[in-house]
């Protein structure tokens, strides 16, 4: 006969314990300390096992009977239900250890095992680690678009909008390799496509007005601060490349004889090798700054260790001591100058997006332009160097 709830509720504790059966192998088993916990029993390849279904009343009694059903159906199908029920088990213990901290650090060391550039792997780190450090502990398959919405919008808050559109792209990312190793379904990120508000597009802070320039070379020739970082700051408007490829620069790059330094692939932003043509000015700064590196592997060391770069906010910090500020000039703005300036005087813009290592999307052709304007190349780094002489003469 079934039970009811007013059987069930009432069932008092005895000294031993004790079953109040239901049907169909389900009963509810009454310990001597009040606890009321149900059960089924049932026969699978002919042996007699027993499945517990959890503490009355947490369970009720039409939760137990259809625990009961979904048993027999597994039975039918000639599934051991205890086993099945140890799977899922052992399933949803998997997903929760599946953490998006995890998956995040499994994606940085795919990055680090792919070549990609330390200041790369740098920023990443920050954008997990730090910023979508609220993830960390989440299981993958349990995070929604609104929950990385709400993080996003945070920073987007603070003004740092395009901090938080790389952010959504990172994890994006991430969820990626979850998905394609089988840890993900989807990526929750796709519906925030357009959630965002576009970035502040802000152009580097440059000078292009060739006086002004002039004075700028000037001002950093007279520039009493570590010889290294005066050095650096000409060497860097003279060969037209960016302010992290000067900072890094090693002697071993340098072939002094033929006037090139050869700037490695994992070093580039385009992940593309870079020779840079080096005038006669660009010689000489190499050379009068070369002894202060003696024994150690960079050219342009830091104040503090010669086997240290320089900060990366070294060349910015001295222009400021200059007196200039960050809305006036920075040192990646170098590379602004000149292209504005050496376009404006009817250079070949080929020629000029080359000397800047401006990648062509069109990949035979960036073979070609490669392989071609060497010789151009040389020509216009000589004279952009004279030109700068001149700025400084007249400015």
């Amino acid at each position: 006969m079934a039970l009811s709830e007013f059987a069930v509720r009432k069932a008092k504790p005895r000294d031993k314990a004790y079953k109040l059966t239901d049907g169909g192998g389900l009963y509810l088993h009454v310990q001597p300390n009040g606890s009321k916990l149900w059960r089924l029993k049932y026969r699978h390849l002919g042996k007699e096992k027993l499945l517990s279904f959890g503490p009355y009343p947490l369970v009720s009694i039409a939760d137990a009977r259809g625990k009961r059903e979904d048993a027999k159906r597994l039975l039918l199908e000639g599934t051991d239900p205890g086993a099945q029920k140890k799977q899922d088990r052992m399933d949803a213990e998997a997903k929760a250890r599946q953490t998006f901290g995890l998956l995040a650090d499994e994606y940085l060391q795919r990055q680090r095992e792919g070549g990609a550039a330390p200041s790369t792997i740098s920023k990443t780190t920050w954008l997990l680690k730090d910023l979508a450090s609220p993830l960390s502990n989440r299981p993958v398959h349990e995070i929604t678009p609104a929950e990385i919405l709400f993080l996003l919008q945070v920073i987007e808050k603070t003004g740092r909008r395009e901090t938080a559109r790389r952010l959504r792209g990172t994890i994006s990312s991430v969820f990626k390799l979850a998905i394609v190793t089988l840890r993900a379904k989807s990526d929750p990120t796709i519906p925030l496509h357009g959630a965002l508000l576009p970035p502040k597009v802000e152009g580097r802070a440059a000078i292009t007005n060739e006086k002004d320039v002039g004075a700028l070379l000037r001002t950093i020739d007279e520039y009493d601060g570590w010889p290294t970082i005066r050095a650096a700051l000409q060497f860097l408007i003279l060969t037209c490349v960016r302010p992290g490829e000067v900072r890094a620069a090693m002697r071993d790059e340098f072939d002094l004889k033929k006037a090139v330094w050869r700037i490695p692939a994992e070093r580039m932003k385009m992940r593309q090798p870079h020779d840079v043509a080096l005038s006669k000015q660009a010689l000489a700064v190499v050379k009068d700054i070369w002894p202060v590196s003696e024994g150690a592997e960079l050219v342009f060391p830091s104040v503090r260790s010669k086997h240290r770069p320089l900060s990366e906010n070294a060349f910015n910090s001295a222009l400021r001591r200059m007196g200039y500020g960050k809305d006036e000039v920075t040192a990646h703005g170098f590379r602004a100058t000149a292209s504005s300036i050496l376009n404006s005087r009817g250079y070949d813009p080929d020629v000029i997006e080359a000397v800047l290592a401006h990648q062509d999307k069109n990949s035979i052709r960036r073979a070609y332009n490669r392989a071609t304007y060497w010789d151009q190349r040389v020509v216009l780094m000589q004279e952009w160097a004279d030109l700068l002489d001149q700025f400084m003469a007249n400015g």
